[in-house]
Parts: C-alpha cells; sequence; structure tokens
C-alpha cells in the first residue's frame, strides 16, 4: 500500500519523538551517575532533559493525531450506529483541529514573550524550549483537517 505524505510525516515525527525520549533518557542517566558515581552533576542536565522532554512529547502528540494512537475511550462509539460513529469521529477530529490552532497561536505567543530569557546553564533562548509548541499545533490542526477529509469520503464511498 502506497504511504501518503501525511503517513510518512506522521512517522518521522513519532521517530523523531522517540529520538528524543532516547536522548532524554541518556541526559537523565549521564546526570544519575555524575551524581552518584562522579560526586559532580553536571549543570545543563537538567534544563537538556526538560526541554527534551517538551519538545518528544509535543512531536508526538502531532502524529498520535494522523496515526490515531491517543488514548481514548470507545464505549461510546461502540453503542453508536456507524453513521453516528463517523459524525462523532468528525467532531471529535473538528475540536483537535481548533486545539491544534490554540496551540499554535498562544504558543507563537509564548515564544515570542520568553525569546529573551535565556536558559543559563544551555546559554540558550527559552523559546527554543517552547518553539515546537506552535509547529505542532499546526501540524495537529493539519492532520485533524486530513482525518475529517478521510471520514466524509467514507461517508461518500456507502
Amino acid at each position: 500500500m502506497k504511504r501518503g505524505l501525511a503517513d510518512r510525516a506522521a512517522d518521522w515525527l513519532a521517530k523523531l519523538g522517540a529520538a528524543g525520549l532516547l536522548a532524554m533518557t541518556a541526559v537523565v542517566g549521564w546526570q544519575v551517575f555524575g551524581r552518584y558515581v562522579l560526586d559532580s552533576s553536571p549543570s545543563w542536565s537538567e534544563q537538556t532533559a526538560m526541554l527534551l522532554m517538551i519538545w518528544y512529547v509535543f512531536l508526538a502528540a502531532a502524529a498520535g493525531v494522523w496515526e490515531r494512537f491517543h488514548i481514548r475511550i470507545e464505549l461510546l462509539e461502540q453503542v453508536m450506529s456507524p453513521a453516528h460513529r463517523r459524525l462523532l469521529r468528525i467532531v471529535i477530529h473538528v475540536l483537535i483541529f481548533f486545539f491544534g490552532l490554540v496551540f499554535c497561536f498562544y504558543g507563537t505567543l509564548l515564544v515570542w514573550d520568553v525569546r529573551e530569557h535565556v536558559i543559563p546553564s544551555l546559554g540558550i533562548s527559552r523559546g527554543w524550549a517552547y518553539a515546537v509548541i506552535p509547529f505542532a499545533g499546526l501540524v495537529m490542526a493539519i492532520f485533524s483537517l486530513g482525518r475529517i477529509r478521510v471520514r466524509l469520503a467514507e461517508g461518500k464511498a456507502r
């Protein structure tokens, strides 16, 4: 089966998220080793781990909109007719679309507001920590529109 652009983009986002999780685990491991074995914890490790966590969570969350691996309760869906289930899923993606736009808008404001703040242990703008939020919000909105399109096409196929 041919994979579309959204499939490949979501796959890359999930892989970047997984790489961020691995990198954060290595940084925290180094911090623990430094603290308990070397008796000197690296000053940069805590803020680096936090930055990586923000990035991998938002990248994975964006991928999850397309890949549909977010937690959901399917009990309501199971008692609905297929047409109502399809409508419910469209409404859910409309909500996700708007939440994505909120992330995009307010994430951009957050990055702008903290752009001059420096993370002391890293020497970079605090804005870099949050730059993923508007990006992920935009991707969530785009993926939601794609899912809505898929659901609408399901209705036309019947």
